[in-house]
């Protein structure tokens, strides 16, 4: 079953789709347009207005997204589908290398020795213990055998 979220978008995604021209929306295929109508909320209104960015109509991320693969799949030129391709390749390389920092073992063995000496240092403070003589424990003994 498919999402409150996913259904909104997909709502949201065919109102806009109706603003597209005729060309446009045959490339889409006929399929994914049914999958999109099967699945959209159809409780959920959305009024779409061509003269306003996505962002100004407050679309939902999931929409933008749908949109944006739609786009990319589609409707782009080969020189915009190949800039497109570019971007998610650096991005995906950015978000590993982001990834690889933080999860690097060598970083992570680093704070775990630095929070042991740390643990260590803290640790270390010497108490004295004062052992009782043993007519001071005879005593004690006394004492308790009185309080009963």
């Amino acid at each position: 079953m498919v999402s409150e979220e996913y259904m909104n978008a997909y709502s949201e995604v065919l109102e806009i789709l109706k603003h597209i021209s005729l060309e446009e929306f045959n490339k889409i295929p006929k399929e994914m347009i049914e999958t999109f109508k099967q699945n959209a909320n159809n409780n959920y209104t959305f009024k779409y207005n061509p003269n306003k960015t996505l962002k100004q109509q407050n679309v939902s991320k999931r929409a933008r997204y749908i949109i944006a693969i739609l786009f990319r799949d589609y409707w782009a030129t080969p020189y915009q589908k190949e800039r497109i391709k570019q971007k998610e390749k650096y991005d995906l390389h950015k978000m590993e290398e982001k990834l690889r920092e933080k999860y690097n073992t060598d970083n992570l063995f680093k704070n775990k020795h630095i929070q042991e000496e740390q643990a260590i240092e803290t640790h270390t403070e010497l108490v004295e213990y004062k052992e009782q003589k043993w007519y001071q424990k005879l005593f004690m003994k006394i004492i308790r055998l009185f309080k009963k």
